[in-house]
C-alpha cells in the first residue's frame, strides 16, 4: 500500500492506494487492479473511528473531500464523529478506471472484466482496505447502490462493520429483476402525472418535444439525434429533491435554441462519461438472475401508449444503436445482460448479522421502492428505518439525513 498526504484547509487526507486482486478467491488468477480511498480528517479528530462511505451508482467515483456547500452537505456532520474514508470503488476515480480504454479488451474481455466490478468484490476491497489500516471495524454509510454494497458486507462480513447508515440504499433480496422495475415503472407514472398536474401546460411542450425527437429535429452537440425514449428519460429528473426544476427549465425553453441543446446533453441520464453505469447497472438489482434489458421487457402498455410518461433510471436497448458514445460498448453491453449473475445477499445472514444503525427510507423514491425496502430492513432489526417524505432519493445531499441517523442509531430522538 502506498500513502500520501495532503492538507485542505482543516482537513488532513491520507491518499491510499492498494494493489488487489482482480478476481477475489482464485489464486489462479493473477490479475489485480488499484483501489484508492482518501481518509479524511479534521482538525483534533485524529482519534475518532472510521467511517466507510459507499458512494451510489454503480460506477461512480467518490466524491472530492471539501467543505459544504463544494462537498457532499453531509461529510462536515459525520466529521464530527468519525474519521471518513471516501472510497473510489473499483473502476472509478482514482481506483484502476474503467473507460474507452478498455475498448481494446473486445466485447467478450469487456463482458468478462465487469463481472468483478460488481458489490461482491467491492467488499472484498473493502475488507483489505479496513486491515491496512489496522481497524478492527468500522462504520459503514452507503447512499443508494452504496446501500446495495452494505447489504452485501453484512451478508459475508457482519463483524467487520460498527454502526451502518444507508440511505435509500435498501435493496430487494431475492427478488428478480422484473419486479424491481415493474415496481418503478409504478413510481414513474405516479411522478409524471404529479408534476403534470403541478405545471398542466407542460404535457403539452413534453409532448412536442417528443413529437420534434420523433422526426430527428433534436440534435445534441455531441452529434447525437435524440430518441423518443431518451428525452424521455428526463423523468430521472423527477427522483431527486430539485431536479424538478432543471426539467421545468428544459420545457420552458426554445428547443431550436443552443441553450436547450446544451442542456439537455447534460440533464440525460447514462452519459458516455460513465459507460460503466449504463454497462451493469441493472446488474445491481441481479441477486441471483441475468436481466435481459428488464427494463425494456417490462415497461407497461400505459407508457408504451403515451409518451409523455417520463422514464427514471431505465436502461434501454435501443440506446446501443441511437447514442454515439455508448454504440462502441453494444456487443459487450448485450453480452453482459445474459450474464448469469451470482447471489449477492444471504437473507439469513442479514437476519443473524446484528446490524445496528439507522437507515433512511423515502417513501416517493422512484429508483429504490419504498415496498421493497421496508421489506428487506425487516431482516435487520437492529437498523431503525426513518421513512419519510421530506426527502427524494437524494436526500443525504440535503445536509439533515446523516444527523437523524446518527441520533437514531444512539437511541436520540428524531423529529
Amino acid at each position: 500500500m502506498t500513502v500520501t498526504t495532503r492538507r485542505l484547509l482543516d482537513l488532513t487526507i491520507d491518499d491510499h492506494t492498494l494493489t488487489v486482486p482482480l478476481v477475489w478467491g482464485d489464486d489462479a488468477d493473477t490479475r489485480t487492479i488499484d483501489v484508492h480511498a482518501a481518509v479524511v480528517t479534521r482538525e483534533g479528530g485524529e482519534n475518532l473511528p472510521y467511517l466507510l462511505f459507499l458512494q451510489g451508482g454503480p460506477g461512480f467515483e467518490a466524491p472530492a473531500p471539501f467543505h459544504a456547500p463544494t462537498a457532499p452537505s453531509w461529510l462536515d456532520g459525520a466529521l464530527a464523529h468519525y474519521r471518513v474514508v471516501l472510497l473510489d470503488q473499483r473502476g472509478t476515480g482514482a481506483s484502476t478506471p474503467f473507460g474507452d480504454v478498455d475498448l481494446d479488451r473486445g466485447a467478450e474481455g469487456i463482458a468478462e472484466y465487469v463481472t468483478h466490478l460488481r458489490a461482491d468484490a467491492i467488499v472484498e476491497d473493502a475488507e483489505a482496505l479496513r486491515e491496512s489500516l489496522g481497524a478492527a471495524r468500522w462504520s459503514v454509510l452507503g447512499q443508494s447502490f452504496g446501500g446495495f454494497t452494505i447489504l452485501r458486507y453484512l451478508s459475508v462480513h457482519a463483524d467487520s462493520l460498527g454502526e451502518v447508515y444507508i440511505t435509500g440504499g435498501l435493496s430487494a433480496v431475492a427478488r428478480h429483476p422484473d419486479e424491481v422495475y415493474a415496481l418503478t415503472y409504478d413510481k414513474m407514472r405516479d411522478a409524471s402525472e404529479q408534476y403534470y398536474r403541478r405545471f398542466p401546460g407542460h404535457r403539452d411542450a413534453m409532448r412536442a418535444r417528443l413529437d420534434l425527437a420523433a422526426s430527428g429535429g433534436i440534435v445534441l452537440p455531441t452529434g447525437e439525434v435524440v430518441s423518443v425514449s431518451r428525452l424521455r428519460s428526463l423523468g430521472m429528473l423527477l427522483g431527486t429533491n430539485d431536479g424538478w426544476q432543471a426539467l421545468h427549465a428544459l420545457l420552458e425553453t426554445d428547443p431550436r435554441t443552443n441553450a436547450f441543446r446544451y442542456d439537455l446533453a447534460a440533464a440525460l441520464p447514462f452519459s458516455a462519461r460513465n459507460p460503466l453505469y449504463y454497462l451493469f447497472h441493472e446488474s445491481s438489482y441481479a441477486d441471483g438472475f441475468a436481466t435481459r434489458w428488464a427494463a425494456d421487457r417490462v415497461e407497461p402498455q400505459d407508457f408504451r401508449d403515451d409518451q409523455t410518461l417520463l422514464t427514471g433510471e431505465h436502461a434501454r436497448r435501443d440506446w446501443l444503436d441511437t447514442v454515439p458514445g455508448l454504440a462502441p460498448w453494444k456487443n459487450a453491453a448485450l453480452r453482459v445482460a445474459d450474464t448469469e449473475w451470482p447471489r449477492l445477499y444471504d437473507a439469513a445472514a442479514l437476519e443473524a448479522s446484528g446490524a445496528r444503525g439507522a437507515a433512511a427510507v423515502y417513501v416517493n423514491d422512484v429508483y429504490v421502492p419504498v415496498e421493497f425496502s421496508l421489506e428487506t430492513v425487516r431482516l435487520l432489526p437492529g437498523v431503525t428505518p426513518w421513512i419519510t417524505s421530506e426527502h427524494e432519493h437524494n436526500g443525504l445531499r440535503a445536509g439533515d439525513v446523516l444527523p437523524r441517523l446518527i441520533d437514531l442509531a444512539h437511541g436520540r430522538r428524531v423529529r
